[in-house]
């Protein structure tokens, strides 16, 4: 139940920060929409699989990331789920899903529509930090920073609509690189008024299951499209041992711990942690994509075609190079000797599949899948030898 039709935002102070708190039954549907936005950018992935083609995804894929972003940070200090709140969150839900629809050709004829609705996700967002700026006067100086750093990204985001292309993808990255430079500048400001540090990791991580459940989602489409085969299922059930170690490592250290960093002002290393998640849910959802064309592929082809070879040990080598980054900087992980010790196993794994993808020409569907497979469990029995418990 709302406790009112309407509140005005209240800064959730530190004291409440330190207590553990969870995600609400809003966050948790407004979620939902980027289920559906992950799915298509996703899908616009599987139609172009190039290098161009992943290139054009890491564009349309930000901007669906940061959007998400914008709205849990904004929730974790100012969320009163009121009736404006709920409003407000319906409308971005709405923009998202519009967002979404625009992904299917977002850098052709819809590249318009889809900065449009960015756009609009982002005003709304700005709309948001207005009124908690006017009804919270200690966090004025925070949301005045955030109002125009947005602002102006979003303006150039405008501006792009009368760009040709691929100008207009320039004012994009362009407008992406003043968004994400925002927060990282605000230092002292954040200092003073910093997130959850039980609410932002558990966020991020329902996040990384969204892009895990598109893995697995993928998997299963990629055999839907079969008659069962030995070979076919043998690469799904491989692929899901990926998606399962990858979540694995993840959940086993995920924390926050980084975060609190932004309490003295270092938003590098909290911002780094943050960050990270981006190029990790990235190559997460890629991986699904790999994943389902060379469950296709088993059943026809005996060599990997090269592109498809590419994608998987691409995609999850690089969710293997920042998952190294995320475990460095995670202090709850142990010595930094040990993270250090759990960032080399990530990295050499990482090097280990780029060596399969750049030698592995001859290698068929299913053993390249059977060694890049192993390679990520092997992450898991590491960690697990490794873990204090164990010793």
């Amino acid at each position: 139940m709302t406790k009112g039709l309407w509140q005005p935002p209240r800064l959730r102070t530190a004291g409440e920060n330190e207590e553990e708190r969870r995600a609400t039954w809003l966050e948790l549907f407004y979620d939902l929409v980027f289920v559906a936005a992950i799915a298509e950018v996703a899908h616009n992935l599987h139609g172009h699989l190039s290098l161009t083609g992943f290139l054009g995804y890491v564009l349309l894929f930000v901007p669906i990331w940061w959007s998400w972003v914008g709205a849990t940070f904004y929730a974790t200090r100012f969320d009163t789920d009121d009736l404006g709140h709920r409003l407000l969150t319906l409308l971005q839900m709405v923009a998202i899903a519009v967002l979404a629809v625009n992904v299917h050709d977002g850098l052709g004829k819809s590249s318009d529509d889809f900065a449009l609705s960015y756009v609009t996700v982002r005003a709304i967002l700005i709309l948001q930090y207005l009124i908690a700026g006017y009804y919270v006067v200690a966090a004025r100086a925070l949301t005045n920073w955030y109002i125009r750093g947005f602002s102006i990204a979003a303006a150039i985001w405008f501006v792009s609509v009368f760009v040709p292309v691929p100008w207009q993808f320039a004012l994009w990255v362009l407008a992406l690189i003043i968004d994400f430079g925002t927060p990282l500048t605000a230092g002292k400001l954040v200092a003073k008024i910093p997130p959850s540090f039980s609410h932002i990791p558990e966020r991020v991580g329902l996040f990384t299951i969204i892009v895990l459940g598109e893995a697995v989602m993928s998997v299963v489409k990629g055999v839907a499209q079969l008659q069962w085969g030995i070979a076919s299922a043998l690469v799904a059930l491989l692929g899901m041992s990926i998606a399962f170690s990858l979540w694995w490592i993840y959940f086993d250290s995920v924390d926050g711990s980084p975060l609190r960093a932004m309490q003295v002002g270092n938003m590098k290393i909290g911002l780094t942690w943050l960050y990270s998640h981006l190029p990790l849910a990235l190559g997460i959802a890629a991986t699904g994509v790999g994943v389902e064309y060379i469950v296709v592929s088993s059943k026809t082809e005996i060599i990997l075609p090269s592109a498809e070879r590419w994608l998987l040990c691409g995609a999850v080598a690089i969710c293997l190079i920042f998952l190294a980054v995320i475990h460095f900087i995670t202090c709850t992980l142990g010595t930094t000797q040990r993270r250090k010790i759990l960032a080399a196993y990530r990295l050499g794994a990482a090097a280990f599949i780029l060596i399969l993808a750049i030698a592995g020409v001859n290698l068929s569907p299913l053993v390249l899948m059977a060694l890049v497979a192993l390679a990520c469990a092997v992450q898991v029995v590491l960690d697990l030898l490794g873990s204090p418990e164990n010793k």
